[in-house]
């Protein structure tokens, strides 16, 4: 009794997968990319009255557009971190650095980004710090190359 598989071919075709589109940033995204060209941070404010940052297009609570843009700080505080030692490629930074939730002063949420301590006896949740820009801007996230800590702040 033979393997039917075996005596019959088995059909085969070729698949590329693409995204072949471009999606524009639209009004809220976009200001935000403006901003961090300018080396300025800005959130939005939602429903509540929080300043969300980065902005998002649409209440995390109630799913309604939001359109009110605010400025916040370009430092702010540590809430939770995590120690980055062992580097992979792709990762934002080419020496160890933590990965921080960061809440930029005047906004009521947290970003994640890398934070450029040199040790993690240099961070802890309650440190402050502050973006360091990339030299020449383009209006993009990677503009904030990292955060690095403001010396003489609190280091948890």
């Amino acid at each position: 009794m033979g393997d039917a598989t075996s005596e019959q071919e088995i059909l085969r075709a070729p698949l590329t997968i693409g995204y072949d589109f471009q999606r524009t940033t639209g009004p809220v995204i976009g200001a935000f990319f403006t901003a961090l060209r300018e080396h300025r941070m800005l959130g939005i404010r939602d429903k509540a009255g929080r300043v969300v940052c980065p902005p998002v297009e649409y209440d995390p609570g109630t799913g309604e557009p939001l359109t009110e843009m605010v400025e916040v700080g370009t430092e702010g505080t540590v809430t939770t971190w995590s120690w980055v030692s062992n580097l992979r490629d792709g990762q934002p930074l080419d020496v160890p650095h933590a990965m921080a939730l960061v809440q930029l002063d005047g906004a009521d949420t947290a970003m994640l980004h890398a934070v450029d301590a040199g040790s993690p006896d240099n961070i802890g949740s309650g440190s402050r710090v502050r973006v360091r820009w990339r030299d020449e801007s383009v209006g993009g996230i990677r503009d904030i190359v990292c955060f690095e800590p403001i010396e003489g702040g609190d280091h948890g």
